[in-house]
């Protein structure tokens, strides 16, 4: 019965990762079966977090902030928990040592979306290690199933590649992140002085994290090497779109990639897997 409850939280992750994010779900489906529940463990947990600081107003978020901290190292340490979402995850960081400081960075960046704040440089890079470039080496633990040579060789082009997604993010959700939440993480980046100028610098920055990350994910076992392609991709593509586009238009209307496009992006992924090309 306890495979039974182990089985059942995992689900819930599987569902929650599934409602709130197609892209990533699609990812999670090109990885090796093997993988799938961990990783959706991993998004459940990390999407319950970020609900806390971005969706539950009227609440004490920073009361329930710190009880969830409390009850996923109770979870970690006892080996258990009756919350689905935290025992799920509580079995992936004890069967593949993740590395609790990877967990208090990702809930250190959570806290920070607590506060108003302008964010200076060193606060970005931390916000954006904890909040992304973590999350990114909590998975790379699954894929390298206790290969610690793997990990260390593969840990910068993983963050790197973290990073790339988090700063597109930025771009892409600059409206809804400073009308509903306030904020601009961008380093002295003023909401309503954004020019095409400041929007090429960030863009150079994004650039690189993509060129770094590249040989990482060409390196990954091939059990994940097609999951992580495929997000690379529809990342890429979804660059693309907000390269080509006004610093005037990021700030008027979230850019998306149609589905269409991402299946198309899947085939081509796929084909190019199964001919060794990636």
């Amino acid at each position: 019965m306890e495979q039974l409850f182990e089985d059942t939280c995992m689900q819930c992750s599987k569902v929650i990762t599934q409602a709130y994010s197609t892209s990533f779900s699609l990812g999670i489906k090109s990885l090796d079966k093997k993988l799938h529940l961990p990783i959706y463990a991993i998004y459940g947990f990390v999407r319950c977090a970020d609900e806390i600081v971005d969706t539950f107003h009227g609440h004490d978020k920073r009361k329930l902030l710190a009880e969830f901290r409390n009850q996923t190292y109770e979870a970690i340490d006892q080996k258990l928990s009756l919350n689905p979402v935290l025992h799920a995850f509580q079995c992936v960081v004890n069967k593949y040592g993740i590395d609790k400081k990877y967990i208090e960075a990702f809930l250190r960046s959570m806290e920070m979306d607590l506060d108003d704040r302008v964010y200076d440089r060193d606060l970005y890079d931390e916000y954006i290690y904890g909040s992304a470039e973590v999350v990114g080496l909590m998975c790379l633990k699954v894929f390298c199933e206790g290969d610690q040579e793997m990990f260390d060789r593969l840990e910068k082009p993983a963050r790197s590649l973290g990073a790339a997604f988090q700063k597109v993010n930025f771009l892409r959700d600059m409206k809804s992140d400073f009308k509903e939440r306030g904020r601009v993480y961008f380093p002295k980046v003023e909401y309503r002085k954004f020019s095409n100028a400041c929007k090429a610098e960030i863009e150079q920055d994004i650039l690189k994290d993509f060129e770094d990350a590249y040989a990482g994910i060409m390196a990954l076992p091939r059990s994940a090497r097609m999951g992580v392609y495929l997000a690379y991709v529809y990342y890429r593509k979804l660059f693309r779109k907000i390269q080509g586009l006004p610093a005037k238009h990021i700030l008027k209307e979230r850019v998306r990639v149609p589905d269409n496009t991402k299946l198309a992006l899947l085939l081509s992924s796929y084909v190019k897997y199964r001919f060794n090309a990636i």
